[in-house]
């Protein structure tokens, strides 16, 4: 036996020394030849760069409404301006969870949807009218949360809102400043886009070691950590107050709108399950997976688990309010409710399948859950 011990020592020393981060495993966790590089393949092209893209298409539509308005600033631009805001908002829910690669190395979704927004940096750029708004001491003045502020909250009627672009002294300030935004979201999804459509996307799938380097790897926390804190704690926690002493109804998300909270949740919520379950950004079709990961490593059972829980979190997160301020305001339980529910799936996610995968996480918690 005393023999034996330093051989199979030096077998896994010499295993280990090997090892790359990029390269491709037939065996994996579990003792399963589940198919690492398919998965991967199906989320990059099936579900990342049409998501990509699809944001994309928005902004761009996105920005016609934003000349339009600049040119003419009537209340019938306006209208097409906030549809055009919320549709790419929307897709914005639909590419958030994906902090690699070159967004990553950017900090892509920092610059695209840190709220609540900082209104007197806002004001304060548009007054000094110089900026650079990819500072990131502009973070929480730009982005999806700036233009809410832009469109919604920069006065109380929709008559002193335009009175901003049209008489008020600084008006073009302000049609310059709005015109920054969108084309600064623009530049920065077309250059995460390029990226995935130029080289990233080899190295992504490429990349299937068990290693905590690996994209593979990368990818399943970030896919947790967006869930746990982008949708759980920023959505629907921290407005709730379950971070605090009191609810903040002021931090949902889109403050200014005060319409669209829910939606923008349950887009999220959509999101993150499809990205479990492999399912194609046009929704017809699915292919390798997280879920179908699960099932290869004979953990149907959690699959399943988790696809009901995110179901029953759907069921809370429908009940309430499409208005998530008025809900804090008026029967807070609910949305106290609706964060029990996703925080259910947060063990699910990050223990029982990262344990089923023998991924460990590799980011941070505080927040004592």
């Amino acid at each position: 036996m005393n023999k034996i011990f330093p051989i199979l020592l030096l077998a896994l020393i010499i295993a280990a020394c090997s090892s790359s981060d990029d390269s491709v495993v037939s065996e994996t966790p579990g003792n399963t030849s589940f198919d690492r590089a398919g998965m991967l393949r199906n989320i990059a092209d099936n579900i990342i760069v049409p998501a990509y893209q699809g944001l994309s298409t928005n902004l761009g539509a996105l920005s016609t409404a934003k000349d339009d308005f600049v040119a003419t600033p009537n209340q019938a631009n306006l209208e097409t301006l906030r549809s055009a805001w919320f549709t790419a908002y929307k897709s914005w829910q639909h590419v958030e969870a994906f902090n690699i690669g070159k967004a990553e190395e950017i900090q892509y979704s920092f610059q695209m949807n840190i709220y609540p927004v900082n209104t007197t940096d806002v004001e304060s750029n548009i007054t000094g009218g110089s900026y650079d708004l990819t500072h990131p001491n502009n973070n929480d003045a730009v982005g999806f949360p700036a233009l809410d502020y832009m469109l919604y909250g920069l006065d109380a009627t929709d008559v002193a809102i335009l009175e901003k672009y049209t008489t008020n002294t600084e008006s073009s300030k302000y049609k310059t400043y709005l015109s920054d935004l969108v084309n600064q979201m623009q530049l920065l999804t077309q250059e995460v886009l390029s990226d995935w459509t130029t080289s990233y996307r080899d190295i992504f799938i490429s990349s299937t070691a068990n290693t905590a380097t690996s994209a593979t790897n990368k990818f399943i926390n970030d896919f947790i950590f967006y869930y746990e804190k982008g949708l759980r704690v920023t959505k629907i926690g921290i407005p709730a107050g379950n971070f605090s002493t009191t609810p903040l109804p002021e931090k949902v998300e889109a403050f200014y709108n005060q319409e669209v909270s829910k939606e923008l949740a349950l887009e999220a919520l959509n999101a993150v399950q499809n990205i479990f379950n492999g399912t194609t950004f046009n929704g017809d079709s699915s292919g390798e997976s997280f879920k179908t990961y699960l099932i290869s490593l004979d953990r149907a059972d959690l699959a399943t688990l988790i696809n009901a829980q995110f179901n029953t979190s759907r069921g809370k997160i429908q009940v309430l309010n499409a208005n998530f301020f008025t809900q804090i305001n008026t029967d807070n339980t609910k949305m106290t409710q609706a964060y029990d529910a996703l925080q259910t799936t947060v063990v699910s996610l990050k223990v029982d399948m990262l344990q089923a995968f023998n991924v460990s996480v590799d980011y941070a918690d505080a927040d004592g859950d």
